[in-house]
């Protein structure tokens, strides 16, 4: 075969293909590395979240909220206590509330203060014996079960126990499907 530039000093072949340029692939494979560098690290604390979260178990941290007698039977009572989460810049902000209803002697249930709709403080009456939420109007039954409105269930219950006549929480929970049982199952030890 010939070339058919027949312009060309190629002896009658077909000219050989030119090398491509070597600052180019040099650069290429440097910037696919560097990029692949790049997701390695950015893969590293998303990874971290996605199973840190599967692998973690919360940490039990037993709070104190108060001598028995500051929570009568039959009554429900708003309280506050420090959240153990917290950092020094927290401030006020740290002061966590939280609704205590005394079933009776020696059984309680605590709820979170947050609606299980968008987080809104809910309110306890204890005429009609409902929470209340004023922001979208969520309401729940005194045991703490979804009555109506917006909320896609019942409020949060801290897991509690009783020790040395003083009731205790476990805080080290926040309020949130994270934990199977979210809805209403505070166990006594």
């Amino acid at each position: 075969m010939t070339c058919p530039c027949k312009s060309c000093e190629c002896e009658g072949g077909w000219p050989s293909a030119p090398e491509p340029p070597k600052r180019r692939t040099f650069l290429f494979k440097l910037g696919t590395g560097l990029m692949g560098v790049g997701a390695a690290l950015a893969a590293v604390p998303i990874l971290g979240t996605l199973l840190g979260g599967a692998t973690k178990r919360a940490e039990t941290k037993w709070v104190d909220l108060g001598d028995l007698s500051q929570f009568p039977a039959g009554q429900t009572r708003l309280t506050s206590f420090i959240n153990p989460i917290t950092s020094p810049t927290d401030g006020i902000t740290a002061k966590t509330a939280c609704w205590v209803r005394c079933v009776k002697a020696g059984e309680f249930q605590v709820f979170a203060i947050n609606c299980a709709h968008l987080g809104c403080p809910v309110r306890w009456f204890a005429q009609s014996k409902l929470f209340l939420c004023p922001c979208h109007g969520g309401v729940y039954y005194e045991d703490g079960s979804r009555a109506s409105g917006p909320p896609p269930r019942g409020l949060f219950e801290y897991p509690w126990k009783l020790e040395g006549g003083r009731l205790m929480i476990d805080a080290g929970l926040l309020p949130g499907l994270q934990e199977p049982g979210f809805a209403g199952e505070g166990a006594a030890s």
